[in-house]
Parts: C-alpha cells; structure tokens; sequence
C-alpha cells in the first residue's frame, strides 16, 4: 500500500481547484458569502446530480464533463466549510486574500481527514467505481439536508462538516480517478 502516491495526487487536485478558485475569487469576489446553508446545500446537489445524470446518459449537452463537476464539488465543499464557521453575510464581508487563508485551513483539514480515512480503509478507494463516489456524495448531500432540516438537532449524526468533509474527499477521488483515465 503506498500512500504517498495518494498523498501526492491529492495534493495535486487540489493544486488545480485551488487555482480555479483563486481566478474564480479575481473575477466574482467572495460572492458566495450570501449564500444561507440551503442555498449552498442545494448548489452541491445540482453538481453531484449533473454527475450522475451524465454518468447514466453518457452524453453532455453543455460541453463539460465529470470532472468540473467534481472540482466545482470540491471547491463547493470548502465553501460549505467557511460558511458553518463564519456564518452567511449579506455581502461581501472578506478579502480575497482572507477568503484563500480559509480555503487552505480547510483544504489542509481535509487532506488530513483523507490521509486518516486512506490508513484505515487500505487505500479501497482505488478499486472502487466513479460512480460510487458519486452516490457517496448525493447521500451525504442528503445527510445534510435531512440535518438542516432537523435544525442541527441530531441524536448521532458525525455533523454538517463531517459530511462536506467527506463529499470534499470522495470528489478529490473522483478527480484523481478521471486525471488517470485521461492519461
């Protein structure tokens, strides 16, 4: 089992989504501070949906593919991280400069829940499906909706972040598994 390998090519896809969202932030600002937590809910559900209906389709009529999609899933899912810890705005409220310090504590935390999770679970990630990351993913969207819609008030559920965490990761997967195809 090599992890370093993992490590890197993780490190990697978030080299590229971090580079999008830095242009992204150049172009719109912090735009996605007014975004409530259903919103932000909701606009990760429309990725990991566009990704399924392409896998069962196999035809895009927009041009893009899979693999945005699991990008824009990723970058989405440290949005979702910034926003439980700052809270929505009604306008921009940070720099782009502070809005990239917090992508990076939160892509960090995310590459250390990965390497974790990759030690316990035997690098099975490898031998799993894209599609299977993609359903992964729409459950945990599901999680989250059924958890605000609760109000936050659970009896065992891990948590919004725990489940943005994890749609991070299985999207970072999808990402590595696409980047080998094309190779």
């Amino acid at each position: 089992m090599d992890t370093t390998k993992t490590e890197q090519q993780f490190k990697s896809a978030m080299q590229e989504c971090r580079a999008l969202f830095e242009k992204k932030l150049h172009d719109y600002k912090a735009s996605w501070r007014i975004l409530r937590p259903s919103s932000l809910t909701d606009q990760l559900f429309i990725k990991a949906k566009r990704i399924r209906s392409l896998e069962i389709k196999k035809e895009s009529l927009v041009g893009e593919g899979i693999r945005p999609e699991f990008v824009a899933l990723i970058n989405y899912g440290i949005v979702g991280l910034i926003q439980l810890d700052k809270g929505f705005a009604d306008s921009v409220d940070i720099t782009n400069d502070e809005a990239m310090t917090l992508y990076d504590k939160y892509a960090g935390e995310a590459l250390q829940l990965m390497t974790r999770k990759n030690h316990d679970y035997d690098e099975a990630w490898r031998t799993m499906r894209v599609s299977s990351y993609t359903d992964f993913i729409l459950t945990k969207i599901e999680r989250v909706k059924e958890i605000e819609n609760l109000g936050g008030n659970t009896l065992v559920s891990e948590g919004i972040a725990s489940n943005y965490m994890d749609i991070i990761n299985y999207a970072v997967f999808g990402v590595i598994k696409l980047s080998e195809r094309e190779s």
